[in-house]
């Protein structure tokens, strides 16, 4: 009955943090379309070799690297003007949808 309950429980909090993340991915996803697209490509996966492909990076690196160019800490003049104006919560949700999506292999 124990292992049931604790099945149960966390059953439950998987479904709840799923509706929680799928928020974020689809906020990330909005927001991609509107700052990052024309550069990075709609699912990240750039289709020019001078902007890097984020598709399917880490979301802990994504969120390092856009708060790094807000910060100024990360140099990069178009990268920090579009890092300015992000919010907390558009980074977080940008670096969610963006390692939510599959990385593709193309050669230049």
């Amino acid at each position: 009955m124990k292992n049931f309950i604790i099945a149960a429980v966390s059953g439950a909090l998987l479904l709840i943090s799923g509706q929680g993340i799928a928020a974020n991915i689809e906020a990330g996803k909005k927001k991609a379309a509107e700052v990052c697209a024309a550069c990075h490509g709609p699912d990240g996966n750039s289709p020019a070799p001078a902007f890097p492909k984020i598709a399917g990076q880490h979301a802990s690196y994504i969120e390092k690297s856009l708060n790094e160019y807000k910060s100024g800490a990360r140099k990069d003049p178009i990268m920090a003007g579009m890092a300015a104006a992000l919010s907390k919560e558009d980074i977080e949700n940008l670096a969610a949808y963006f390692a939510s999506q599959s990385g593709l292999k193309t050669k230049y």
